[in-house]
């Protein structure tokens, strides 16, 4: 399993050629692709705020999305909302970051993502 952040599953979805090749790499050798249920908030709250366009309802896009093949929808569960909480307060706020590391830490599976941030704190194993 391989957890996508929230902008890896948009320009994966997308086709975009924002990921790097070594993302690439990793997701296409993945077997499953794990997106967290927060990254559909996410998505929603890019929409509404006018960050993201999409050429589709937010809604449509999400459904279809998340039906593309080896990819999988990953709930919050309480083990990772408290799995969130125990990254620390050095860990940056966002609480949606919190989720999606906590998820890929609660899976042992490694995460994709672009931001330095993330990938600086050495919370996850991290590809980009």
């Amino acid at each position: 399993m391989t957890v996508l952040d929230t902008h890896a599953w948009i320009w994966w979805a997308g086709a975009s050629k924002k990921l790097s090749a070594k993302a690439r790499r990793q997701i296409d050798e993945s077997a499953k692709l794990g997106v967290s249920a927060i990254s559909c908030w996410e998505v929603a709250m890019l929409v509404a705020k006018g960050r993201l366009e999409l050429d589709r309802d937010v809604l449509t896009w999400i459904d279809q999305a998340l039906a593309l093949p080896r990819v999988e929808l990953l709930p919050l569960t309480p083990r990772i909302a408290v799995g969130s909480v125990a990254l620390g307060d050095d860990f940056q706020g966002d609480p949606a970051d919190r989720i999606i590391v906590a998820t890929a830490r609660e899976l042992d599976a490694k995460l994709v993502t672009r931001d330095g941030p993330i990938r600086d704190s050495k919370k996850v194993e991290c590809v980009w």
